[in-house]
Formats: C-alpha cells, sequence, structure tokens
C-alpha cells in the first residue's frame, strides 16, 4: 500500500483546518446577525410610528436576508473543502456582520442618549406635578414671541390666571386636594387652548397662557370661555369643592413695548378681578389709553 508523502498529509491537514476556520467565521457572523436583529427590534420600539420607524423596519428586513444568505452558504461548504475565493467570500462575510453589529450598536446607543437628553430637558422646562411648561421656559417663550411680534408686526395676548380661594383650599381640605384641583384647572385649559398656544405654571396657583396671533376681543372671548368651563367643571374626585378662576388680559402694545411690561399688565388686570369679587375677566385698558398705567382698571 502506497504511503502518502508527508508533504501532501500537511497540506490536506491544512486545508482542513482552514475549512474549519471559514466554517467558524460564518457562523460567528450568522451569531453577529443575529445579534444585530435583536438590537434592531428593540432600537424600533424606541421610535414613534412615522417614517423613521419604517427605515428600521426595512433595515431589519435587509439583516434577515444577509442571514439567510449566511446559513445558506454555510450549509453549501459544510464538509467541504474551500477554496481560496470562497475563503475570501467568508472572511468578507465575517466582517461585513461585524460592520452591521456596530453599525445597529452605535445607532441604539445615539437613540438612547438623545432620548436621556430629551428626558432631561423637559424636565428643565416641565413643571412636575401639572406636566405644562414651568416659569423658567415661560420666560424664554415670552422674549420669543414678543420678538417675532414685534418684527412681524403681529398681534400677541396674554392671559394670567389665578384660582380663586386657593389658601382656603389647602387650609380646609389640605395640600393633597390642592394638588388635584391644580390639576383639574391644568386638564379643563390644557383641552380648551390651542396647539400653538403656551399655558405654563407661572408659581403657586397662579397661570399664564401666552396667545400668539390674538387679538384683544378674542383673547377675552377665550378669558370668559375658560373661567366659564372651570366654574361648572365638578372636581372629578370632590364634586361639592366649587372652583372659578379670576383672570387678567392685556395685549402687546404696537411700539416700545416688553415681556416684562405685558405680563405686568395681565397682573395687574389679574388682581383687579381679584379686588372686583373674584371669578370675572377683566382686561387691561385699550392701547390708546394704556399710558394711564392701572387708574383706567
Amino acid at each position: 500500500m502506497p504511503l502518502i508523502p508527508s508533504s501532501v498529509e500537511t497540506c490536506l491537514a491544512g486545508s482542513l483546518c482552514m475549512s474549519e476556520l471559514m466554517s467558524i467565521l460564518l457562523l460567528s457572523g450568522v451569531v453577529l446577525l443575529v445579534i444585530s436583529l435583536t438590537m434592531v427590534r428593540k432600537l424600533r420600539k424606541e421610535l414613534p410610528q412615522g417614517a423613521n420607524r419604517s427605515r428600521w423596519y426595512l433595515l431589519g428586513g435587509m439583516i434577515l436576508l444577509f442571514f439567510f444568505g449566511y446559513v445558506g452558504f454555510f450549509i453549501l461548504k459544510y464538509r467541504v473543502r474551500y477554496s481560496a475565493p470562497e475563503m475570501l467570500v467568508a472572511v468578507i462575510m465575517f466582517f461585513g456582520a461585524v460592520f452591521v453589529l456596530l453599525v445597529c450598536l452605535l445607532a441604539y446607543r445615539t437613540t438612547q442618549e438623545l432620548k436621556r437628553i430629551y428626558v432631561l430637558e423637559q424636565e428643565t422646562i416641565t413643571d412636575p406635578l401639572l406636566g405644562i411648561f414651568n416659569r423658567r421656559c415661560l420666560d424664554r417663550r415670552m422674549q420669543e414671541e414678543v420678538l417675532r411680534a414685534q418684527r412681524y408686526r403681529l398681534e400677541l395676548a396674554v392671559l394670567m390666571v389665578d384660582i380663586d380661594n386657593f389658601k382656603q383650599v389647602n387650609d380646609t381640605w389640605g395640600h393633597q386636594v390642592g394638588d388635584l384641583v391644580l390639576q383639574h384647572l391644568t386638564e379643563i385649559l390644557v383641552v380648551a387652548l390651542r396647539q400653538t398656544d403656551v399655558l405654563a405654571r407661572f408659581g403657586g396657583e397662579e397661570f399664564v397662557i401666552l396667545l400668539p396671533h390674538t387679538s384683544e376681543v378674542e383673547a377675552n372671548k377665550l378669558a370668559e370661555r375658560l373661567r366659564t368651563a372651570v366654574e361648572h367643571t365638578p372636581l372629578h374626585r370632590i364634586p361639592e369643592l366649587r372652583v372659578t378662576v379670576s383672570i387678567g388680559s392685556a395685549c402687546l402694545l404696537p411700539d416700545g413695548d416688553t415681556a416684562y411690561s405685558l405680563l405686568e399688565r395681565a397682573d395687574k388686570a389679574m388682581y383687579c378681578a381679584k379686588r372686583e369679587g373674584r371669578n370675572r375677566v377683566v382686561r387691561y385698558p385699550d392701547h390708546d389709553r394704556a399710558g394711564n398705567g392701572g387708574n383706567n382698571i
């Protein structure tokens, strides 16, 4: 029986080792693609319905096609020697799977970081109890809206809303009921306002509503609708507790007005509503009389 030369045995052994190595690379690529699909699935859950989410569905489908391609190539070459070009293909497929995984990992981590930043930003501009804008955000938005209105000669109105006898509510019913009253009022205001309007908690039981593109007449009509809605909407858990509000209304003057002076006029009008008996709307005087200050209120 002829003996196989040692050099041939070495060559055969080397070919088998290389084939095993290529198989391992292909299987590793399959595993990496499975991990990538898992990350794409997690990422899709983080995204809202829309075009971006649909694109990630498309990417997941393409990765799934790669997965079947890898598995098919592995089955085709199982226990079969790889030629030199086929070894190159196996290596390219492995590093392709590595690339796909890195892209998915980077996209997922970026999404998580953006989500974390968004949450932090929302915490800095949102009132934790009511979920509406806080005083810090209101100050910035008022500056922006006043500058925009003055630049393009647009109308701008502000409503200052204050809950009547709120201290008495806290003293009689407790602070937890006081929080319920604040939430109750917020729900009514959010439903009644437009998407372009800005609702913010000014402090304590006071709210500010910023009304872009709104005239003095429109602002007062809206204020009266809000006052009526609050008066006739009972508190969910304590219907016998009657909640009313006093509202002051002011509009941006054509020249030389500021966010501070606009808010100050609305505040004066609101306190005038308090003095006149509460549960009412008071507007600051017309623009042609605004120079007389609070004497006309």
